[in-house]
């Protein structure tokens, strides 16, 4: 069986951990939670809500094994960004949410992942989160694949916070419970049965949405030209200053990941 890289600092930095899967659960139809655990997690961190790492796949040349950067074999890793969804202690747990795609690696592998398998993962960073200091409300925006995130930063929110959600999701079935503390309002949006392309139903939904007064703070991401379309709209036509606005395109149609 061809061996992964040692998960050994490489330039003074930690190199990606390799954990078992403890559990999955099916959150909807098209999304799996996997929880991660194993002695490799101990002493694991994130940098604030809906921080980020990069999984590695095992792959069918691997045998079952992640494959790392400078493996033996001279493999090539299949790495994917995902948000950490949650951490806890006693026992060391870390939760990642997949959207299980038609195609794509990461997806397919949660969707048939047990416990005994194995991914690798990179020490975490921090993802922008709107700061609430010095607004009147806070805005997320985001399909399936931001959702993770926009669930992390909102059940980061304490009480007396406005904030608005607009999520994009295949069909009915796709909404979860969102937790908070904040005043929330939550918009679903849906592709099906209209047969939207990716991202319209989102950028209609913004577009069409009654404007709060006041200042504030917007938070988009997923499909990278919904995501260009929405910031273009929240700049130019809503007058969102550019400090508050964080965009950021996740994945781009026809495109995968390196």
């Amino acid at each position: 069986m061809p061996a992964a890289a040692p998960d050994s600092p490489r330039a003074g930095r930690p190199g990606p951990r390799t954990l078992d899967v403890l559990r999955t659960r099916r959150l909807t139809p098209r999304m799996v939670r996997v929880t991660l655990g194993g002695p490799a997690l101990s002493g694991f961190t994130v940098a604030g809500p809906a921080s980020r790492v990069k999984i590695f796949l095992p792959t069918a040349e691997s045998g079952g094994v992640p494959v790392l950067p400078g493996n033996p074999d001279g493999l090539r890793p299949v790495r994917r960004t995902y948000t950490v969804r949650a951490l806890r202690t006693a026992p060391d747990e870390l939760d990642l949410d997949f959207v299980v795609h038609a195609d794509g690696p990461a997806g397919a592998w949660a969707a048939q992942a047990a416990p005994g398998q194995r991914i690798a993962v990179s020490e975490a960073r921090g993802e922008h989160v709107p700061h609430t200091e010095g607004h009147d409300w806070l805005l997320f925006a985001g399909d399936e694949t931001a959702l993770p995130a926009i669930a992390a930063m909102l059940e980061a929110l304490p009480e007396g916070v406005r904030a608005r959600a607009f999520v994009e999701v295949a069909d009915a079935a796709e909404e979860q419970p969102l937790e908070t503390a904040a005043d929330l309002e939550t918009v679903w949006l849906h592709r099906e049965p209209a047969g939207h392309a990716p991202g319209r139903a989102l950028v209609e939904g913004v577009r069409a949405a009654t404007w709060w007064k006041g200042d504030g703070h917007a938070w988009v991401a997923g499909e990278s030209s919904a995501v260009r379309d929405l910031r273009a709209h929240l700049q130019a036509e809503r007058g969102l200053p550019r400090q508050s606005l964080y965009a950021s395109g996740y994945w781009k149609l026809g495109s995968a990941e390196g």
